[in-house]
């Protein structure tokens, strides 16, 4: 575990310094994310001019979830999302060895070696908008509620990992330049809502197989209206499938892979 640690600290320093190489780049992504946070929070402030409640929640409640799920795009633009973007490049020109023979865990290794400095600015101003959007919501919660919440956003950012994977694991047989991403940012625009929007088959979907509103609108949902059993059993069974079927998928697709020298 220390080794772990030791590397992860090295990763940090290698990414900050490289950061400060590409000050323009650097300062033009943090603008880009920036205005990225102010749409969102915009959309649905506009919302509320014409209606009161979205999804069963009210300005207050909605700012909050709005609050949750900018964090845990926050954590995953910071921390996974720089070697997300690297990795069809790595399968399809045979480039995993240099990551296959080192005496680490070669997914730890190529999901977290990019830290996005200009990202983690960012994560600072999501952070600051989480802490606002609870300074200004009414409702009652302690301590307790509020650590259970951070714990489900961070279980959110790491599920929001899975399913990001499983869309690029298939570039091991495609050999496509990008696998399913696209396809995956679309669909991640289910974050973005309320879960109890969806009904029928579409909230099958986006609760069950495809479970984006469980990264950020079940956890906002649990602290707004209480931590019941069945939300906690839906959040648990979805993260331990969800891991199950990457690493079982990642198995099978480095099985598939051909590097450079074969």
């Amino acid at each position: 575990m220390k080794r772990y640690l030791r590397l992860y600290l090295y990763f940090l320093q290698f990414s900050f310094s490289k950061a400060m190489e590409f000050r323009i780049d650097f300062t033009f992504r943090i603008l880009m994310d920036i205005i990225y946070y102010a749409v969102n929070i915009l959309l649905f402030k506009t919302l509320f001019l014409h209606t009161g409640l979205i999804g069963g929640w009210n300005e207050e409640q909605m700012m909050v979830f709005v609050s949750c799920y900018l964090l845990v795009d926050a954590i995953n633009m910071t921390v996974f999302s720089t070697n997300m973007w690297w990795l069809p490049a790595y399968i399809n020109k045979g480039e995993l060895d240099y990551y296959l023979i080192r005496p680490v865990n070669p997914l730890f290794f190529l999901s977290l070696r990019e830290f996005s400095a200009n990202s983690f600015i960012n994560l600072i101003t999501a952070v600051a908008f989480f802490i606002y959007s609870l300074s200004n919501y009414t409702g009652d919660y302690n301590w307790m509620q509020l650590l259970g919440l951070l714990a489900l956003l961070v279980n959110g950012a790491l599920v929001y990992y899975t399913l990001h994977m499983m869309m690029i694991i298939p570039v091991f047989w495609t050999h496509s330049s990008r696998g399913f991403i696209d396809l995956f940012y679309s669909l991640g625009l289910a974050m973005e809502r309320p879960d109890k929007i969806f009904k029928g088959w579409l909230r099958v979907v986006f609760t069950m197989i495809v479970p984006l509103t469980v990264l950020a609108s079940f956890p906002a949902r649990a602290f707004l209206e209480g931590f019941t059993s069945d939300v906690l059993l839906h959040i648990t069974c979805v993260t331990v499938g969800a891991w199950g079927l990457m690493l079982f998928w990642w198995r099978r697709g480095l099985k598939n892979y051909s590097s450079a020298s074969s």
